[in-house]
């Protein structure tokens, strides 16, 4: 199999990259990258002595793709992927809709044009922020939960949140563009007669992800805890209680793994991939592991709202456990493990980030 991934100098693209190399010996990889994240070059290399075909390359420029190999499939891994781009952070609303948007669409002019399957990657938060802050939930001391006692939006099971959820805006205007993203994808695979995947993923982490406040979250909180940076609460009260869940890019890669080698045949295309109730955490309870394993340092509470940020967030990935016999194999607290070590052998990683 010929692999073409977008974005593959990024922490997701280069993880997936080298687990599938692990899971299939002889397999096939180029990727492009446009190398503007910082620590990205550094993957670069990685790669490349891994046999790993990298092109600095735009995708927004449809030329920079003209010298690209052949693929039997294009993992889409490119985009910006913070949930406050656009409106915060210097990442303009114009240059959002370009990189997850204009860049897609020469993706997918590729896809026709070469015969190649796409294996689109989205988000969790192409679902309603509203429907998101109405969850019943409940707070048991340090994290907040879902209440499976009240009833329950459609989407959403004792299980997390799955595909059926609401996408009726505001989103953000990041999860905007993912949702247009999955639309477009699906409509020139049913024009043009490729397949098409789309994963809806939770927050991916692991060691080497680039960790900022409104990306890489567990990496980031990690890396500030070691080195004893300033970490505040952002939000609801001030007191650390939002959730999210966690997902290692080697358990997405064995999804794309499993999407990639199953026939074409009729059936969902959209799938939701997180770590799921089991492997979520509170910023609140990831303090406290980190106090463990560095000593005490505490956030500072700041309850200002803003208006993207949503209380509790877990996939439920039983579609994807019923079609493909997918489930995650990495514990959450494998994953900070994982961080830790990392970020004890890389004292300037927040540095490398960009930070």
């Amino acid at each position: 199999m010929r692999l073409l991934i977008t974005g593959i100098c990024g922490f997701v693209g280069s993880a997936v990259a080298e687990t599938l190399l692990e899971r299939r010996p002889g397999l096939s990889i180029a990727g492009i990258d446009n190398l503007m994240r910082p620590g990205s070059e550094s993957n670069r290399l990685r790669l490349r002595r891994m046999g790993v075909a990298v092109f600095h390359g735009d995708l927004r420029q449809a030329s920079d793709l003209e010298p690209l190999p052949a693929a039997d499939w294009v993992i889409e891994a490119a985009a910006q992927p913070s949930v406050l781009a656009g409106v915060q952070g210097g990442f303009s609303s114009r240059r959002l809709f370009e990189h997850n948007l204009v860049g897609l669409g020469n993706v997918l002019e590729l896809c026709k044009d070469t015969r190649a399957g796409l294996v689109l990657l989205s988000s969790s938060r192409v679902y309603s922020i509203p429907a998101l802050q109405s969850l019943p939930l409940r707070d048991v001391g340090n994290a907040l939960q879902l209440d499976v006692t009240q009833p329950l939006p459609r989407g959403v099971s004792a299980k997390g949140i799955g595909c059926a959820f609401s996408t009726n805006p505001p989103l953000s205007l990041y999860g905007s563009t993912k949702l247009a993203a999955e639309a477009l994808a699906l409509e020139w695979g049913a024009a043009f007669g490729f397949p098409v995947w789309i994963d809806r993923c939770g927050v991916l982490a692991g060691p080497g992800q680039f960790g900022t406040p409104d990306q890489g979250i567990f990496s980031y909180w990690i890396n500030a805890h070691l080195r004893r940076r300033p970490l505040r609460y952002i939000g609801f009260g001030g007191e650390g209680k939002q959730v999210r869940d966690a997902l290692h890019p080697r358990d997405l890669a064995a999804l794309l793994d499993l999407q990639m080698t199953a026939a074409w045949v009729d059936g969902p295309r959209i799938y939701t991939a997180g770590g799921g109730i089991a492997n979520s955490l509170s910023l609140a309870q990831l303090t406290a592991w980190c106090d463990g394993a560095f000593g005490p340092h505490r956030p500072e509470p700041d309850a200002r709202e803003r208006p993207y940020d949503v209380p509790w967030v877990a996939m439920d990935n039983d579609e994807a456990e019923r079609d493909f016999g997918w489930t995650v194999e990495t514990p959450i607290m494998s994953i900070l493990d994982e961080i830790a070590a990392h970020a004890r052998r890389n004292p300037d990683w927040l540095e490398r980030s960009g930070l």
